[in-house]
């Protein structure tokens, strides 16, 4: 990926590209034609754009005067049912109308019917126009050029950014109650963010969610404005990245998770958690483990015996609200199997299980192999599929687990054991009916054994 770095290592935003937003500026404005009668049966959610069971040629006739006008009828053909006559382009447009507490013709969803033309509108303005230009605005992308540099270049862009003597080509000045760092965010996060040496590089794609911006936006793939009332594109919940929905579908799967939008660590997707925390694995994982191993190693039924449920569920707040700070030593904690409870806990809830729901099948058919080396080769491959941040917290799992059934004279846990209280913790199965989960029970208990006791070889 090629930097973007000058001289002295200062970092230079992007020029934002106004075409569309210009175009925006010019597309007509909604002129809601009204009926002079008193319409029957008008739904209370309409106005007086409603003018009733008129034809298409009607409606037509009463547009003619101006781009931009509008009125809703209702249809001749399916009484009950109503259109949307747009006028655009020196023709009329209809569109079938719906309402279920908003108004819509599409996907996008609105309070008021002039906003839905008003929107309507700057859609078809700048589809019409620029239908060319929006086709390639994913070639050369400004992210591709952005790219990372480190941290240690930050203070010197934070101050240089407000006083950065690029001048963008789109409209900028805009009063829009942002500042140029402000809205540069997430672009300059991803060009002073450093890669530890130490910690994985972990591939994880977006999460992008529709999102409705306030005010102009651009879109931070293409650097072309986002255009439209609502839902004008996408933004990635865990990063903050804002782009076009068309742009979402070739940014690369470098998503680098900003702490302001990962807020919590149970129930967050697992690579997602690390790449925020700059981690090689979850560090819930991480202090669970080393304070069992300190501390309970010896403790008959580690893992097997659970701890009070409203001191498991403290420890699982305790991790949301203070992460790595979270107190967890046997001064705020003196059973040990609170905290073997508080990290079952954690993998349970995990939204894509540590032994995610697209390899589960492979596993399951692995540990219906009878032969024991074929298994071991099957369940070798199996790892493979796993994501990179999952198998790494794996590994770590079944090496602690490992160790675990070194003092099986004391804890009494077998490797077996642990595969009962571990197997349908770390595997679920994806949307089976009850009968095949419930006879997948003991595959999940092989596999889990399997690993635990082969964990130096697959590992």
């Amino acid at each position: 990926m090629a930097l973007n770095v000058f001289d002295h290592d200062e970092y230079r935003p992007p020029v934002w590209k106004s075409y569309l937003y210009q175009l925006q500026q010019e597309a007509p404005h909604p002129r809601r034609l009204t009926c002079t009668s008193e319409v029957e049966n008008r739904p209370k959610y309409y106005g007086r754009e409603f003018h009733g069971m008129i034809s298409r040629e009607e409606a037509d006739q009463l547009l003619s005067q101006a781009e931009g006008s509008y009125l809703i009828r209702e249809s001749q053909r399916q009484p009950g049912t109503y259109t949307l006559a747009l006028r655009f382009g020196n023709q009329t447009r209809n569109f079938r109308l719906y309402h279920d507490g908003k108004h819509f013709v599409g996907e996008k969803r609105f309070e008021s019917i002039h906003d839905l033309v008003t929107d309507g509108l700057i859609t078809l303005y700048i589809e019409t126009k620029a239908a060319e230009y929006i086709a390639k605005m994913t070639i050369n992308p400004i992210y591709e050029r952005v790219g990372y540099t480190t941290l240690n270049q930050e203070p010197t862009l934070k101050k240089l950014l407000p006083h950065s003597p690029e001048v963008p080509d789109g409209p900028v000045p805009v009063k829009d109650g942002r500042n140029t760092e402000e809205r540069l965010t997430s672009l300059v996060r991803r060009a002073t963010l450093r890669e530890s040496d130490m910690v994985p590089k972990y591939e994880k794609v977006h999460n992008f969610k529709v999102h409705t911006f306030r005010g102009p936006h651009w879109c931070e793939y293409c650097a072309n404005f986002m255009w439209g009332l609502i839902a004008q594109g996408v933004k990635c919940a865990d990063c903050g990245l804002n782009v076009h929905k068309q742009c979402s579908k070739v940014v690369p799967n470098d998503c680098q998770p900003d702490l302001r939008h990962v807020k919590k660590v149970y129930s967050c997707d697992l690579t997602t958690l690390v790449k925020a925390h700059n981690t090689k694995r979850p560090m819930v994982v991480d202090m669970c483990i080393q304070e069992i191993e300190a501390r309970g190693l010896q403790s008959e039924g580690l893992y097997r015996i659970s701890g009070f449920s409203e001191l498991i569920e403290d420890v699982k707040l305790a991790f949301d609200r203070d992460g790595e700070k979270a107190d967890i030593s046997s001064n705020a904690y003196e059973d040990i199997n609170i905290i073997t409870g508080a990290l079952k806990l954690y993998f349970r809830e995990l939204p894509i299980p540590l032994i995610t729901y697209d390899a589960y099948p492979r596993f399951i058919d692995t540990a219906k192999i009878t032969d024991p080396e074929k298994r071991l080769e099957s369940l070798h491959e199996a790892l493979k599929l796993l994501p990179p941040a999952h198998i790494e917290t794996l590994r770590y799992l079944m090496a602690h687990l490992k160790r675990v059934t070194d003092y099986e004279k004391e804890n009494l846990m077998s490797s077996e054991n642990l595969g009962i209280v571990f197997g349908p913790t770390l595997m679920r199965a994806p949307e089976l009916d009850a009968m095949t989960a419930l006879n997948d029970i003991r595959y999940q208990r092989l596999v889990v054994e399997t690993l635990i006791t082969n964990e130096d070889v697959l590992f």
